[in-house]
């Protein structure tokens, strides 16, 4: 039977099989209202006739081979009792994607979610994971929840990304605002939900599913982050072959393994300012003549961005060669 592994917990996996589920989210990226009974059940993340999540272990040739599988592969599993829901995994198939952190396969974009205050966005975090996922050729949405707190800051959010390359909504878990459009973003595709700890991560899954509710916690006062509520990596179904993986939150970010010069390749506002460099190869920093130093100045490029870009290239330079 084929399956996708949708948690991984202790040497044992948990698969979702084949038989997906009717229902969900429709191909025009709204939710269908009307459902088989089996469906409804798939749906809400029960196990009906069609649909069911077995109880897995990983055959050892996948050890010897040094494979290791990750939520989000798909698999052919051998059942080895239906009434318990038991079975082996015997083979992982080719994996078309395959993300480092989170270590998860299959994943066709990413979701990052930040909130518009408590707390607020820390932009370097952001930039580094945008440059994260356009090293792994990850297609990003960036998601700011919270915006019924301060809309005048989620506005300015959204423009402050316009130029990135990615897709930029505000949202509001609290108020149900803004899922709607979020859902569409999302119809047919596997998604990997990331982001830093209480930007509420796990309350806008919860929007995005039917009667399925995810821990969610409070923010600590003192700190103003989030209880990690998340502690493992699991594929959510939501329906019409669309799935979520909702992750562990993070509060750091290391750039992956690149040379300083490679870096504003992953800005593509700069791509058409840098132009008017004078200089090939040109840093965007000390050079005089730097088209997109004049395109800070003018405003067509965001100066947050900008330094963020300054800060992870001087990183970048001072980081020692690992040969």
């Amino acid at each position: 039977m084929r399956g996708k592994i949708i948690k991984g917990i202790g040497g044992f996996y948990y698969v979702h099989g084949a038989a997906d589920i009717a229902g969900g989210i429709s191909g025009d990226g709204t939710f269908r209202t009307e459902h088989s009974r089996a469906g409804e059940e798939a749906a809400l993340g029960e196990p009906s006739a069609s649909s069911r999540i077995y109880e897995c272990r990983a055959k050892g040739i996948f050890r010897k081979d040094h494979q290791k599988p990750l939520v989000g592969d798909d698999v052919e599993m051998d059942v080895l009792d239906q009434e318990k829901a038991l079975g082996n995994i015997r083979e992982l198939l080719p994996r078309h994607s395959q993300l480092i952190r989170p270590a998860v396969a299959n994943v066709d974009q990413a979701l990052v979610i930040f909130s518009v205050v408590k707390p607020k966005p820390s932009f370097n975090l952001l930039d580094r994971f945008l440059v994260m996922m356009a090293w792994q050729k990850i297609p990003c949405v960036i998601c700011f929840n919270k915006v019924d707190l301060d809309p005048k800051e989620g506005v300015f959010y959204e423009q402050l990304y316009a130029g990135c390359g990615c897709r930029t909504l505000c949202v509001s878990a609290a108020r149900q605002e803004g899922i709607d459009r979020l859902q569409k973003l999302l119809a047919g595709k596997t998604t990997t939900v990331a982001g830093p700890s209480g930007v509420g991560k796990s309350s806008i899954v919860n929007c995005l599913q039917s009667g399925r509710v995810m821990e969610t916690g409070q923010i600590s006062e003192k700190i103003d982050r989030g209880k990690h509520t998340t502690r493992h990596s699991e594929l959510i179904a939501l329906g019409g072959n669309t799935f979520i993986l909702d992750t562990p939150g993070f509060s750091s970010l290391e750039l992956p393994c690149m040379d300083k010069e490679q870096l504003a390749g992953y800005y593509p506002e700069f791509a058409e300012p840098e132009q008017c460099c004078r200089f090939g190869g040109c840093s965007h920093i000390n050079e005089p003549v730097c088209g997109v130093k004049d395109a800070v100045e003018k405003g067509s490029i965001s100066r947050i961005r900008y330094e963020n870009y300054c800060l992870l290239y001087e990183e970048l330079k001072n980081r020692k060669r690992v040969w």
